[in-house]
Parts: C-alpha cells; structure tokens; sequence
C-alpha cells in the first residue's frame, strides 16, 4: 500500500532557473496527482558573493516569489520559504522540521552534467529521513 503524501519539498537554484526547472515542474505534477502540498524553498549562502545584497533573505525571497509567478500553478497549495546556510543541510533540516513526506530536486548544477549525482542531491539523499525523487537535467 502506498503511503499518503500531504507535503511535498523542492528545493530550487534560482542562480540556474533559467536553465532547467524540471523538478519545480514534476514536484507540481506529483503534487497534484497525490493531492499534496508543495512547498517551495531556495537557500541563500551565508555569506553572498554580491556584497550589495544586505538583505539575503529579502533578497532572494523576492526572486522566489517572481520564480513561482512567472511559472502560475492552479489548484494547488503553495508555500515560498528561504532559508540561508548550506544549501544541502538546509534542505534536509527543512524536510525535518516540516516532516516533508517527499523531496523532488534536480541531480546536479547544470554546469557539471558530467557528474551522475551532484553533491547537494548525493547528501539529501544520503540524510533525509523521507523519500528524494530526483530528477535528471
């Protein structure tokens, strides 16, 4: 028997968005298949490489929200959250805190297709207690 899905986590790189945004895509499809809620997040680093960004959290919590208005998702609940650290523990200890049922994210940066499984996607699977669907570019 399959267990219920009621949340469901996708981790996006808004620095790659314009690249691929498969997973945004397949987490809104599951979603809505298994009538679950989708919540959405972006991890800002700790320290930004634009030092004109004071407000990190403001900042790329703007650029989520374009993100999601730019991709229009009907019949389906939605929650934006940016969190700031490393993007990898950030995303497992959301999933926990929130007791995510499913993570769907990309397998790598784009830039290195080379790679079968990048190191962001390699350590959530690795550590979250729940299931990681991941989606190859």
């Amino acid at each position: 028997m399959a267990r219920e899905t009621k949340l469901i986590l996708c981790p996006v790189n808004l620095r790659h968005t314009e690249v691929d945004d498969a997973a945004f895509h397949e987490a809104v499809a599951m979603a809505k298949r298994r009538g679950a809620d989708l919540l959405v997040t972006t991890v800002a680093p700790e320290m930004e490489r634009n030092l004109n960004i004071r407000d990190a959290k403001g900042f790329w919590g703007d650029q989520l929200k374009a993100f999601l208005k730019a991709r229009p998702v009907e019949d389906l609940k939605i929650e934006a959250v940016v969190r700031i650290g490393a993007v990898h523990r950030q995303i497992v200890k959301l999933a926990d805190e929130r007791d995510v049922d499913v993570i769907v994210m990309e397998s790598a940066n784009p830039k290195v297709k080379d790679y079968l499984l990048g190191t962001t996607a390699s350590h959530v699977v690795t550590h979250a207690k729940c299931s990681v669907f991941v989606v190859r570019s």
